[in-house]
């Protein structure tokens, strides 16, 4: 059991996001999952609060209305072996009315801000040479998905 967990604030696809996100992890499952009970009204029956993990990680979601909107001020950073990790990560997630952002940053159809990060892009970025790092970092900015054959390309100055 994680000591902090991050909870999801969703009006009613909490559980729909919840089911997502683990088919698309490995070592992801459900953990618990509460319902609202007949007080709840119209809302009786459906999911009022999930634990689950996400490549080990401990999450919650909550369906706890409309008052509050995921939003950018928090995203989920997953780290890529490769392109094709990139690829696979970013065509599930934009999805069925996911938005695309700048920089590796995407919302997935449910409003959940992701960052698809290449483990080259660290590497790329962090060069001593301040030349390399500022020709990657010039090749980043334009970037939707990011392309580590052409951040390689701008480090090597090609």
């Amino acid at each position: 059991m994680s000591k902090i967990t991050p909870c999801l604030w969703f009006d009613t696809e909490g559980e729909a996001a919840m089911r997502l996100y683990i088919s698309l992890f490995p070592n992801s499952q459900v953990l618990d999952t509460s319902y609202y009970g007949a007080e709840a009204g119209e809302r009786a029956g459906t999911l009022l609060t999930a634990t689950f993990t996400l490549a080990g990680q401990q999450y919650r979601v909550l369906n706890g209305g409309p008052q509050f909107k995921l939003n950018e001020a928090i995203s989920l950073s997953v780290d890529c072996a490769d392109q094709e990790e990139v690829d696979y990560y970013w065509s599930r997630l934009t999805a069925d009315g996911g938005e695309e952002s700048m920089c590796g940053w995407l919302k997935d159809k449910y409003g959940l801000s992701w960052q698809i990060v290449p483990s080259a892009l660290g590497r790329l970025m962090s060069d001593p040479d301040p030349a390399k790092a500022g020709r990657v970092m010039q090749a980043l900015m334009p970037m939707r998905k990011i392309d580590i054959a052409t951040l390689e390309r701008a480090h090597a100055g090609a």
